[in-house]
């Protein structure tokens, strides 16, 4: 990241349909000095879809709206964008360290970066966040199982509104940390 430049933080899940736009969404609604370049992506996605009814009513509930996602892959240029990359449960951490491991030691799980990243210094562009991503090591540390946000998806809108709920939590506290 060039300096005054924003940083650039993908939230990244399985097919970009509910957790990674929901907390993409909520991340960009606590950035309200637009400190933060936030994107959202799959990886394994069906692209250009819109997210579903049970996603926007989740979303709905925090008073939030996203008409313009489309669902998209995380790809190579997209890593190379990105100063940080969280994904939503160890398998997402799986795929980036197997397809994109330029990616690994910017990439961690939502849960792990709420709890261990350590807060900002100074509260101007976060341009010390790659330090503080780096120094986490996440590329040395194994996956566990307490990190996995559970995948909505096949569940009834009571899935998708508690899903909502845990990371509209842990996104504060990224957020706090972020900036």
């Amino acid at each position: 990241m060039a300096m005054g430049e924003r940083p650039v933080v993908y939230m990244v899940c399985t097919g970009n349909a509910a957790r990674s736009p929901m907390a993409a969404a909520m991340l960009r609604d606590l950035d309200i000095d637009d400190r933060i370049d936030v994107r959202s992506a799959g990886i394994l996605t069906l692209e250009g879809h819109p997210i579903g009814t049970r996603t926007r009513s989740a979303l709905a509930r925090h008073g939030l709206v996203d008409h313009a996602h489309r669902s998209r892959q995380f790809r190579s240029s997209d890593a190379a964008d990105a100063d940080l990359v969280v994904v939503m449960e160890p398998l997402h951490l799986r795929w980036i360290r197997r397809n994109l491991p330029e990616a690994a030691p910017i990439t961690g799980s939502l849960r792990r970066l709420a709890r261990d990243l350590a807060p900002a210094e100074s509260k101007k562009d976060g341009e010390d966040l790659s330090r503080r991503v780096r120094a986490l090591e996440l590329d040395a540390l194994d996956p566990a199982p307490w990190e996995e946000i559970v995948d909505p998806g096949a569940g009834e809108q009571d899935d998708f509104d508690r899903c909502s709920d845990e990371l509209r939590l842990l996104v504060a506290e990224l957020h706090h940390r972020l900036v």
